[in-house]
């Protein structure tokens, strides 16, 4: 299969030239062990089922035996034995911390009770995300958001997607899952469904060893689908869950559920950023319901491309989990953060971007062009208010934002006369 550049290639050779080994956490299906075996030069399959007898047999025993081999050394699926864990740290130790000595990668369901140490200062871990539309071909890549963030004069005016609306709902319904590139569309919005299903089905309950219902699981993500990108409030969310009749469930249960969720990396929950431009009762503070990728969004509620084509309201929140995957993806080595704004003047920015460095963008996520010019006056309003904040406030000033941007589905790119960027997500690269 033909291998597409991922924005985890340059950050995995990063923390392979800094530290003995690297762990790779991330959704299934979103490319860990592809990516990492593009730089190991040896690989162990824990899964292999020739051999998979014999290897647990000899982690039980010696699991020393299993690091041997060329490094860096992939160990996929390492959590089918927990111990080799705690030998590669060991391992690590005994090289006297040599970079680039092992790899691990494979799912989030181990049996951690058997693992003695948490491999700090050995072992690293390294999130990956689905692909990016950049990563999949998809988006021109006219525009880098990093060059917007380092060049104040970087010109981005007449900057092309090729994306239009249909394209776009297409490609939020089929995801950032490495194996849909290789299949006919037809056949590639299928793999967010069954990846609905093996999550609710098996990997619910491996994740932890707690035997948890399929058919609660399914209702809680769709739930979440038809509130993605909201501020909906978990009673609300479980009122939903219950109100078929078919189910009922405590709090706790639904707590639970989505802790499990959260811990298989589907549900990515999005913080509210709470600067001291309002006072604290004025201001929003409940996560805004996100997934990792939104072709769940859309296989949770079993849409397909051509009944999104006629909801395109709900397509509109849908296309906001696009754009947050895709900035995570980009400022993925910055060690970013994504946040929103909102207080109880509806005052509201969808995104906030926040570097490690503390530089910010304030963004807007607005599917059509009838929306723009009201996303920029929210945009400005928000920066206004930190203006005046600064006035009265000079010794504790906030820092104003570095950019101010509209993530649209048009096609074309421009600089408004207020300073915001409007950019298509089609034309959009790191």
């Amino acid at each position: 299969m033909k291998y597409y550049e991922r924005v985890a290639d340059k950050m995995l050779q990063d923390r392979l030239e800094a530290f003995g080994a690297i762990l790779i956490e991330g959704p299934k299906w979103c490319g860990k062990t592809t990516t990492a075996a593009q730089q190991a030069k040896s690989i162990l399959k824990m899964q292999d089922p020739d051999v998979a007898e014999d290897l647990l047999i000899t982690a039980e025993t010696t699991p020393s035996l299993l690091l041997k081999g060329e490094q860096p050394r992939l160990i996929d699926e390492w959590q089918d034995a927990p111990v080799l864990w705690d030998a590669v740290r060991t391992a690590v130790d005994n090289a006297g911390g040599k970079p680039g000595e092992y790899i691990l990668t494979g799912s989030n369901t181990v049996n951690r009770a058997k693992i003695k140490h948490t491999g700090t200062g050995r072992i690293t871990r390294m999130k990956m995300l689905p692909m990016s539309l950049w990563e999949s071909k998809d988006s021109s890549g006219a525009v880098s958001l990093m060059e917007l963030f380092n060049n104040p004069n970087y010109d981005i005016d007449g900057a092309m997607s090729t994306l239009d609306i249909p394209d776009l709902i297409y490609v939020a319904c089929r995801g950032g899952w490495p194996v849909t590139l290789q299949m006919p569309p037809q056949h590639a919005t299928m793999i967010a469904k069954d990846y609905v299903n093996t999550i609710c089905e098996n990997d619910i309950s491996s994740v932890d060893g707690h035997q948890r219902n399929p058919k609660i699981a399914k209702q809680i993500l769709r739930s979440y689908a038809r509130n993605i990108s909201t501020l909906a409030k978990k009673s609300n969310l479980l009122e939903d869950v219950i109100s078929s009749k078919e189910i009922s469930i405590s709090m706790d249960t639904f707590d639970d559920y989505v802790r499990a969720l959260e811990r298989l990396f589907v549900i990515q929950d999005i913080d509210a950023w709470c600067p001291a431009i309002r006072s604290k009762t004025a201001l929003r503070s409940g996560p805004k319901r996100c997934f990792v990728d939104p072709s769940i969004a859309a296989a949770a509620m079993n849409l397909n491309p051509e009944g999104l084509e006629l909801q395109l309201k709900t397509f509109g929140f849908i296309f906001e989990q696009l754009c947050v995957r895709d900035l995570k993806a980009y400022t993925a080595n910055f060690n970013s953060t994504v946040s929103y704004y909102h207080d109880r003047y509806d005052l509201e920015v969808d995104l906030v971007l926040h570097l490690e460095d503390e530089r910010y963008a304030l963004i807007e996520c607005k599917l059509g062009s009838r929306e723009i010019e009201e996303g920029a006056k929210h945009l400005c309003q928000v920066h206004n208010l930190i203006i005046e904040h600064n006035k009265k406030e000079t010794q504790n000033p906030l820092r104003e934002p570095d950019l101010k941007i509209i993530l649209t589905g048009g096609k074309m790119a421009y600089t408004r006369p207020d300073g915001v960027k409007v950019i298509p997500i089609g034309c959009l690269r790191p």
